[in-house]
């Protein structure tokens, strides 16, 4: 069992992160045209923009979380006088909040995918895979808010924590022994979500490395030029 906690949590995260990165740049420089979000907007615009809206504000909200209860240490965490179990309070009130959110948009998604025939017959069978993918890790998420009340005491979550940061300095051994007890619901949403960034480069998901930084500060455009009235 150890073995194979090692080859999912050990290993196997540096082989998508590789994948992750390579994958991206390569598809950047051989397959620019395709490096788009293929919005079907246009083929069915029916509550399209409530759902998109919850989904991304969810799934953005989302991520800054994992990122910040990852990959911040639990020492600075201490430091602003935030104990593990208060941390893992606000993860979960947090988390809940925009995890809701974010199921109801994409649940609105997924249903518009698979029974909008316009949307279906333009989908691509990644299209499909890679929503269903980010639905079900969703589901293991929300999933694991639930199991998170049954110990409330925050060790669970240093462990992750201390799993993602021996990741991050290169010892995937030691990793594995925090990750390798943990409740199996865990691991499941750490080895889907690992999963995401394989298919990452596949997918239409690499329209996020072109968010328009730009377009906030850039110059108002002159679409039409006004004339007095004759």
């Amino acid at each position: 069992m150890m073995n194979l906690d090692l080859l999912m949590f050990g290993i196997y995260p540096y082989i998508a992160s590789v994948v992750f990165f390579f994958g991206s740049a390569l598809r950047y420089d051989r397959e620019q045209f395709t490096w788009k979000a293929q919005s079907s907007q246009m083929l069915s615009t029916r509550n399209f923009r409530i759902a998109s809206v919850l989904f991304h504000v969810g799934i953005i909200m989302i991520f800054a979380g994992h990122f910040a209860g990852l990959v911040i240490p639990y020492e600075v965490w201490n430091l602003l006088g935030i104990t593990l179990a208060q941390k893992q309070m606000i993860a979960m009130g947090v988390g809940g909040f925009f995890g809701a959110l974010c199921f109801i948009g994409l649940t609105m998604l997924v249903w518009r995918r698979l029974f909008n025939p316009r949307v279906r017959a333009s989908s691509s069978v990644m299209d499909t895979l890679i929503l269903l993918l980010i639905y079900w890790q969703l589901i293991l998420g929300i999933i694991t808010i639930f199991v998170s009340t049954g110990h409330m005491d925050g060790h669970v979550m240093k462990d992750l924590m201390s799993w993602s940061r021996y990741l991050l300095t290169f010892r995937p051994g030691e990793a594995v022994e925090f990750i390798s007890e943990v409740h199996w619901i865990y691991k499941a949403h750490v080895f889907w979500g690992v999963t995401l960034f394989v298919l990452f480069p596949f997918s239409r998901l690499v329209h996020i490395w072109s968010v328009p930084v730009k377009y906030v500060g850039r110059k108002h455009q002159i679409v039409r030029r006004r004339f007095p009235n004759a």
